[in-house]
């Protein structure tokens, strides 16, 4: 089976470091990612740079990505403005984000879903020339509401559809949500909706997020969101936990015979470069946000 990995370093892996990046090294880091054979490569976010000052370069780093044909970038939003801002900065694909809980909603968008939702609908409506893809956070489990109701996470994917979008990403934003329990969700999202598709992204917290990945192939799904390294967490979910290591998830569906198209070796030396360029990067404190 063919499974497509999103490479999700640039933008969740570098939000919840204690240090900036620089434009050139990002860019030298998705340079290092499609050399590897990774076709997707989620190259940063549109948000408040003073909240994520991590981010506050995306519209330089969109402007510089190298050409590489079959390559797709996208890039992050949660709220119109920063859907416009990408727009502006050039961006075809982009990601639209929001939560599952309430609670986590007003800590990462500092709104309510509805609200979230009403301001996303409305500025995708405006925006046809672009492909947009949407996610929901804690899509399984919230810090601070718990279990989420398959029920509840429905309507939020109901929402997405209502908007045009065929392509929803489902998040276990702190990688602690067992993996029966996240199946079942799935299934009764997937029972209800079976036309949409869905991808997963899926931090680590308990070493558990490979098995999650096997049972979700077995059930067809083929796309999957990663990180070099495992680096990544939301700085507004206490207790997130790292990404799933891309290259932990590409030997993975390797050795189940499973192809990615992406080169182990190559995608080792692009954890390496990635590991020294955040160890050689400057505080956040050091660093003055940029205006946005």
């Amino acid at each position: 089976m063919k499974v497509r990995i999103t490479d999700v370093f640039l933008r969740d892996g570098l939000q919840d470091e204690d240090v900036v990046v620089s434009t050139a090294d990002k860019l030298a880091i998705a340079e290092a990612l499609t050399a590897a054979g990774v076709d997707r490569i989620e190259a940063g976010s549109f948000v408040n740079p003073k909240k994520v000052p991590q981010m506050g370069d995306a519209a330089e780093v969109f402007a510089g990505l190298p050409a590489a044909g079959g390559v797709t970038y996208t890039a992050l939003a949660l709220n119109g403005r920063g859907i416009q801002r990408a727009v502006d900065a050039g961006v075809q694909n982009i990601s639209v984000v929001t939560s599952a809980s309430q609670a986590h909603s007003s800590a990462n968008a500092g709104r309510s879903i509805e609200d979230a939702l009403a301001g996303l609908g409305e500025e995708v409506a405006r925006h046809p020339q672009a492909e947009f893809v949407a996610g929901i956070s804690t899509a399984f489990t919230c810090p601070f509401e718990g279990d989420i109701d398959p029920a509840y996470l429905l309507r939020v994917v109901r929402a997405f559809k209502a908007m045009g979008i065929g392509n929803i990403g489902l998040a276990d934003t702190l990688g602690t949500t067992p993996t029966e329990r996240l199946m079942a969700s799935l299934d009764y999202v997937r029972a209800a909706e079976p036309d949409l598709n869905y991808y997963l992204h899926l931090h680590n917290a308990h070493g558990q997020a490979l098995a999650t990945v096997s049972a979700a192939v077995d059930v067809g799904i083929t796309n999957f969101d990663a990180a070099l390294g495992g680096f990544g967490g939301c700085p507004f979910a206490p207790g997130a936990h790292g990404n799933i290591a891309t290259e932990e998830l590409v030997r993975h569906l390797h050795a189940g015979g499973h192809e990615t198209g992406i080169d182990e070796q190559r995608l080792a030396e692009a954890v390496s470069l990635a590991r020294s360029i955040v160890a050689a990067s400057p505080a956040v404190s050091a660093v003055q946000p940029a205006a946005g």
